[in-house]
C-alpha cells in the first residue's frame, strides 16, 4: 500500500524536475534584479522632491482601497476605484518633472546617445581655471553672478530666452556680463559647447520645501535646473559673496577657491569620457 501511495507522488516530482530547468532560476534571479535596480534609481530620483510626498498620499489611498474591500465598504471602494482608474493621468501631469528627469537619466546611461559637450581636456581645465578666478572676483567685491554649464542633457530651451553672444570664455567677459546695473547682469549665463553660449537667461525655480529660506532666486534657480537636467551651476551670493554649486538637485555651500576648482574638475572634466559619442567612434574607426 506504501509502494502505490509513494508512486505517484514521486511520479509527479520526478516529472515536475523534467520541467524545471536550471536558466528558470537564472532568469527569476535577473528578473528580480532588475526589478529592484528599477526602483532603487526611481528612489534615488524622486529623493529630495515633491513626489516623496505625493508617493506617501497614493500610498494612503491604496491602503485605502484594499482596507475597503477588506471590510466591504462598498461605497469607499467604488470612489477609489474610480481615483485609481482615471489617476494614470493625473500622476504623468503631477510627476511631469520628475518623470522628465528620470528619462533624461536613462537615456544618459548609453553611450549611443551621450555627447561630450568638451571634448578637448586642455580647453575643459582652461574653462575651470576661468570659472574659478572670475568667482573669486566677484565674491570678494560681492557681486551676483549665476553661470550653467551644459554637459550631456541640451540646454537650448533656456539658451533661447536669453541674449545670444556665442563668445569666447574669459575670465573678463564675465565679470563684466555681472557687473551691476548693465544690460546683461540679470540672469543666468550659460556656457554650452565650450563657448559663452548666451546671457540673460531665465532658468526654471526648484520648488523644493528643503531649500533653506536664507536663499534666494539665484540659489533656486541653480538648483531648479540641476533638477531637470545634469548641468553644473556656479552661484555667487549677491549679499554673502558666497560661492556655491548646484549639481543633481543639490548644493554645496561656501566653497573656497581649492575646493571650487576640484568640484569642477571632477564634473566636468574628468566626467567627460574621451569617445562618448557613437558617431564620434565611427569617425575614430575610419
Amino acid at each position: 500500500m506504501n509502494y502505490f501511495s509513494w508512486q505517484p507522488l514521486q511520479f509527479q516530482l520526478l516529472k515536475l524536475g523534467e520541467n524545471v530547468h536550471w536558466y528558470d532560476y537564472i532568469n527569476d534571479v535577473i528578473d528580480i534584479a532588475v526589478v529592484t535596480f528599477v526602483i532603487y534609481r526611481l528612489m534615488i530620483i524622486v529623493k529630495g522632491t515633491k513626489a516623496v510626498q505625493l508617493i506617501k498620499g497614493i500610498s494612503v489611498i491604496l491602503i485605502s482601497w484594499f482596507l475597503s474591500g477588506f471590510f466591504g465598504l462598498k461605497t469607499l471602494q467604488f470612489l477609489l476605484n474610480q481615483i485609481i482608474t482615471y489617476g494614470l493621468l493625473g500622476i504623468i501631469i503631477i510627476f511631469q518633472p520628475e518623470l522628465r528627469r528620470g528619462l533624461e537619466h536613462l537615456g544618459r546611461t548609453s553611450k549611443f546617445f551621450s555627447r561630450s559637450a568638451i571634448s578637448d581636456e586642455d580647453e575643459q581645465v582652461r574653462i575651470v581655471d576661468a570659472l574659478v578666478s572670475s568667482a573669486q572676483y566677484m565674491s570678494k567685491r560681492r557681486i551676483g553672478a549665476l553661470v550653467t554649464i551644459e554637459r550631456e542633457t541640451g540646454l537650448s530651451e533656456y539658451v533661447e530666452t536669453g541674449i545670444p553672444l556665442g563668445s569666447q570664455i574669459t575670465s573678463q567677459l564675465l565679470i563684466n556680463l555681472f557687473i551691476p546695473n548693465t544690460p546683461l547682469h540679470d540672469g543666468a549665463v550659460i556656457v554650452q559647447q565650450g563657448k559663452l553660449a548666451a546671457a540673460a537667461c531665465y532658468l526654471p525655480l526648484s520648488e523644493s520645501a528643503h531649500i533653506s529660506k536664507e536663499l534666494g532666486t539665484r540659489h533656486r534657480a541653480a538648483i531648479g535646473v540641476s533638477e531637470v537636467t545634469d548641468s553644473v551651476t556656479l552661484v555667487v551670493s549677491e549679499e554673502t559673496g558666497g560661492v556655491s554649486l548646484a549639481i543633481n538637485g543639490r548644493l554645496y555651500r561656501e566653497l573656497d577657491e581649492e575646493s571650487l576648482r576640484t568640484k569642477l574638475l571632477e564634473t566636468i572634466v574628468k566626467a567627460e569620457p574621451t569617445n562618448t559619442s557613437f558617431l564620434n567612434w565611427m569617425g575614430a574607426k575610419k
